[in-house]
């Protein structure tokens, strides 16, 4: 049951984490058992790297898997998130997770979206608590030794651009979504020169795979003996970005985490599928029909999409 041969990355805090983790998000918030066995055999296929969330629903399954593994803590690296709901007690929102899981520390813990909800209520960016309150409250969790790292997820240029001034404690890492389709090429540039690595989120599509079958995927893929999820795993290591997949299939959970190495003429063939006409696009079902994704409006989260999470043609 050893660990994967995959590269390790390193924070601007000097922390190492596995450039391959698995997701936990199962659909729909919930699905434990379902999670709990797919950790047990991720861990078994050596993936050393959970990501959960509060969100989710299933922190208690995700814990247990770890726990129960015969793998010592050390060796597994644990993300969780902090939820819209606990923005404003952020303290009570990271130590009720931590129960859930029933560990004594997380290694990273992440906002998980920019906006703030109190009483149900979605807050418009200004309002008390804003994403400076949030991290603020944030930094303080790390001085208790539960939490060894810290950083966002779902932040733009825009939204980076708010905090960053603020920050005592840099994030380490902004995990969004990242694939073929949507590469964000100036996100990564921007996370680069501040010292952010970025970590990729749905880099398969979830259900919408949409690349797949773009001709210079299938390309790689063939020239590697390959599939074209293959690619995108390898492909997002190779430019330097950390991929948390979900696949509760054994078979597909080994797929992901064996890597190959593109050549510089594949890696530019990949970075160049979004400009295919109606490729450079989100692949997920978050987008509101009115250009909103959980109450706030692209121009506030600071996306370059118009309706349905199509990047603007000037993207």
């Amino acid at each position: 049951m050893s660990a994967a041969n995959i590269p390790y990355f390193t924070f601007n805090n000097g922390i190492k984490v596995p450039s391959v983790g698995m997701g936990c998000w199962m659909g729909q918030p919930g699905g434990g058992e379902e999670a709990e066995e797919m950790c047990a055999n991720a861990l078994k296929m050596g993936y050393r790297h959970i990501d959960t969330a509060f969100g989710y629903g299933n922190e208690e399954h995700v814990g247990k898997a770890i726990r129960n593994s015969g793998i010592p803590r050390e060796e597994i690296f644990v993300t969780t998130k902090l939820g819209q709901a606990h923005h404003h007690k952020v303290e009570e929102g990271f130590e009720t997770s931590l129960k859930n899981l029933g560990l004594d520390y997380v290694d990273l813990y992440l906002m998980h979206w920019p906006q703030a909800q109190v009483d149900g209520v979605i807050l418009p960016p200004e309002q008390h608590p804003t994403i400076i309150d949030t991290w603020k409250d944030m930094e303080k969790l790390v001085a208790t030794g539960k939490v060894k790292s810290i950083g966002v997820s779902n932040f733009s240029i825009q939204t980076l651009s708010q905090l960053l001034p603020h920050c005592t404690i840099k994030p380490v890492t902004n995990q969004v979504e990242l694939h073929p389709c949507l590469p964000s090429h100036e996100l990564k540039k921007f996370c680069e020169d501040n010292g952010i690595l970025l970590t990729a989120y749905s880099p398969l599509g979830q259900s919408n795979h949409l690349f797949f079958d773009h001709p210079d995927i299938v390309l790689v893929a063939t020239a590697h003996n390959a599939t074209p999820a293959q690619v995108s795993m390898s492909w997002s290591v190779q430019r330097g970005t950390i991929v948390i997949a979900k696949s509760a299939k054994v078979a597909r959970m080994k797929e992901n985490i064996t890597l190959f190495q593109l050549t510089p003429e594949e890696m530019t063939l990949v970075d160049n599928v979004h400009k295919t006409p109606g490729f450079h696009r989100s692949l997920l079902a978050y987008h509101d029909d009115d250009g909103s994704t959980f109450g706030w409006k692209y121009e506030y989260l600071g996306w370059p999409f118009t309706k349905g999470g199509i990047v603007a043609s000037s993207a």
